[in-house]
């Protein structure tokens, strides 16, 4: 579903500017994410890589109700994830960076990074 300029304008407040998810406040090129997933259908062309046909594996998912605003990094982050899913995705960033990055690793060592145990908590979960 395309939103209209008065849709996303409403969507955009929200959460009054902010993503819904880390709480960063929304810039220009902010996405429209769909809470429960709305799975594009594609198919994979040669010369042409993968080709969205415009429908959906669950077209029920894509109306108003069904949207959070959303920074492009916490949506592409998020992909088809469902809020769970995207939560246990985040918990798991720690122990990749200190599996595969050595800048993490150093910067560890010289107690730049005071790495804690606290639960991912989306921003929208803390608005009553």
């Amino acid at each position: 579903m395309k939103l209209t300029k008065s849709q996303r304008e409403i969507l955009s407040q929200k959460y009054d500017g902010k993503c819904a998810y880390c709480g960063c406040e929304l810039q220009k090129g902010w996405h429209a994410d769909h809470i429960e997933a709305c799975v594009r259908n594609r198919s994979y062309v040669d010369g042409k890589g993968w080709i969205f046909d415009g429908t959906f594996e669950k077209p029920e998912n894509n109306h108003i109700g069904n949207f959070n605003p959303s920074c492009p990094k916490c949506n592409i982050n998020k992909h088809q994830m469902t809020i769970e899913q995207f939560r246990d995705s985040i918990k798991q960033y720690v122990q990749s960076l200190n599996k595969y990055s050595v800048q993490y690793q150093m910067a560890k060592k010289y107690n730049l990074i005071n790495e804690t145990e606290i639960e991912v908590v989306f921003y929208f979960e803390t608005i009553k």
